[in-house]
């Protein structure tokens, strides 16, 4: 303590003398750093608070939506993107269609579907949104500056289409792709040792073959036989048609301008200078307002997201062990850690009534979703807990939504997916082709069983057969529970086959169709709040603040990725397909569905 006290002594007597010392010019130098520092930060300041601001709406307001394609559930971190500029997102476009329908400034909507969505439940989620907007007997028109088959399906749910003189209308049904990289992998000397529970668990084939095995194709055929039903359902519906003409429509596709609207698919040909000149707004002298100025204006500013309060939990991304955050190739994934921390802040929190989980995850780690859906029953012992499924709650996002009161998915979401895979991609023969070898020094009958040179042996692989099957047995005992059936029940619609939200719920793996609204609905109902009252929706986790991010070492690139401008939905797709190489450990269970890439 004596030396300690005397060290500190010298050291401030040190002080003292360097500040005495101190050049003038040094002083002046170090004061303009400071300031610098101080004007920096109050410039962001003002930027930030004139950013956020909300734009006026002048009476007499349409309102101009556009959405782009592959869009993300919500808005990775609004502060971040306050402050480099922010996007919409299914939650945004969704939240203006609300708005507008209450809000007496607008007078009506101008919807411009731009690109497709990745997959089809989101697309469903906005058409929704849509309907619901078209309630308030204010018009909608949607103009189409290219009409592909998802934008139109989109379009259809609008009171006219417009369609540019120039653009083809693209309708020609759907169409999935799947990709094997088997190939590549023997080129390179590479072998994919794969185990799997259930024979339509496919994710391994990406890895393993070269073309669909006939389980694969079924279901394959099975997903796009319903999906194509529900596209001539949403376009019979909105356009008033018959369902055998819409089948007949779709394959005469694509069409030219004119013939489109001789079809009665499009109401007139138009630019996007003349939509105010066609009736409903020709009348009207109206003023045009963006949805990036119109999304600035909060939802409790017209009279919504008020009241009593239900927490919206997202669970979106991959799931994972830990924290969570952005991969390397932009996805997002889903920290078992962060999700447990949200929904127990969510379940000891007094004043929030019910809970909704709002689910987009094709799963991932079988032991991390294990421990989110053990947070969820705490939870539903609580309060009421409600799934809502966006584009895809399969496997491990099946997994957590099973502990669920009831779970709501959009009939095109892609479920299920109950089954476990596991394995190894070995490169001892890459090592091989290069002049390299690799010799392992062990102790323990199975302490190479992860080996990355050597294929499992006889026994290892009898090893990893028994936990995989062992963890496919949980996870039908659990969904049996979770669903009210037996285990023989579940096990006839689980071995790892996806299903459509529509399908899962003829096989009773979902409760009801819908989207987050309709789950919004139905914890209002649970915890006796009328239908027609509004509720304060609190999201967790909490988005973490700009100084969080940088603290966690977060980086620009995953700034961008956050905010959608990387990677380009291909490569997207390819990293949903690799997550497994990129995220987990060798030879970890995976309750993972497998990739789809729809165009």
């Amino acid at each position: 303590m004596v030396t300690y006290t005397r060290f500190s002594n010298v050291l401030l007597e040190s002080d003292k003398e360097v500040a005495v010392s101190v050049p003038r010019g040094v002083k002046v130098i170090i004061v303009f750093l400071l300031l610098a520092v101080v004007v920096s930060m109050a410039g962001m300041a003002t930027m930030y608070f004139m950013v956020s601001r909300a734009p006026s709406v002048a009476s007499n307001s349409v309102l101009v939506l556009r959405v782009p394609g592959g869009l993300a559930e919500r808005q990775a971190n609004p502060l971040l993107t306050s402050l480099m500029g922010d996007g919409p997102t299914v939650q945004s476009v969704v939240n203006s269609l609300r708005k507008a329908k209450v809000d007496a400034r607008v007078r009506g909507v101008i919807l411009q579907p731009m690109g497709p969505q990745l997959l089809w439940g989101k697309a469903q989620e906005i058409r929704d949104a849509v309907l619901d907007y078209k309630a308030s007997g204010k018009p909608i028109v949607a103009f189409l500056e290219f009409g592909g088959t998802q934008e139109y399906y989109l379009a259809s749910a609008a009171d006219k289409v417009f369609l540019v003189p120039g653009s083809p209308l693209d309708l020609v049904g759907v169409a999935s792709y799947e990709m094997f990289i088997r190939g590549a992998l023997d080129k390179i000397g590479a072998y994919p040792d794969m185990l799997n529970a259930g024979d339509f668990k496919t994710a391994a084939n990406f890895y393993t073959e070269t073309a669909m095995t006939p389980a694969h194709r079924e279901m394959a055929e099975s997903l796009n036989r319903d999906l194509y039903e529900q596209i001539v359902d949403g376009i019979a519906d909105g356009r008033r048609l018959a369902k055998s003409d819409v089948r007949r429509l779709i394959d005469e596709g694509p069409f030219l301008p004119a013939d489109a609207v001789e079809a009665g698919l499009v109401d007139e040909l138009v630019y996007a200078d003349e939509v105010k000149r066609q009736e409903p707004f020709s009348e009207v002298n109206w003023r045009e307002i963006a949805d990036r100025d119109y999304r600035q204006i909060s939802l409790a500013s017209v009279g919504l997201n008020r009241g009593r309060r239900i927490a919206l939990i997202y669970a979106v991304g991959t799931i994972n062990s830990g924290t969570g955050g952005v991969d390397l190739m932009g996805g997002e994934v889903l920290g078992s850690d962060t999700l447990v921390r949200a929904i127990r802040a969510a379940r000891t929190d007094d004043s929030v009534r019910a809970i909704v989980l709002r689910i987009d995850s094709p799963g991932g780690s079988a032991v991390a979703s294990d421990v989110i859906w053990r947070e969820v029953m705490l939870a539903k012992a609580d309060k009421p807990v409600i799934a809502s499924m966006s584009d895809l709650g399969a496997s491990g996002g099946y997994y957590i939504a099973m502990g669920a009161d009831t779970i709501v998915a959009q009939p095109a979401t892609l479920t299920g997916s109950i089954g476990v895979v596991a394995g190894k991609i070995t490169t001892g023969g890459t090592y091989e082709k290069v002049g390299v070898t690799l010799e392992p020094v062990s102790s323990g009958r199975f302490a190479e069983i992860y080996s990355p040179v050597t294929p499992f042996s006889d026994d290892e692989r009898a090893k990893m057969q028994v936990h995989i099957d062992a963890i496919y047995e949980q996870f039908l005992t659990k969904a049996a529970e979770g669903r009210s059936t037996t285990r023989d029940a579940v096990h006839e619609v689980a071995q790892g086959r996806v299903w459509t939200g529509r399908q899962a719920k003829e096989h009773g793996l979902i409760d009801e169709l819908g989207g987050l609204g309709r789950a919004i609905a139905l914890a209002k109902e649970r915890v006796g709040i009328d239908a027609d009252d509004e509720v304060e929706l609190v999201v967790f986790p909490r988005p973490k603040s700009l100084f969080e991010l940088l603290n966690e070492g977060f980086t620009v690139a995953q700034a961008a990725a956050q905010l959608g401008w990387l990677p380009l939905p291909p490569a997207r797709a390819l990293g949903a397909a690799t997550a497994p190489l990129r995220l987990f450990r060798s030879g970890e269970p995976l309750a993972l569905m497998p990739g789809v890439v729809v165009p």
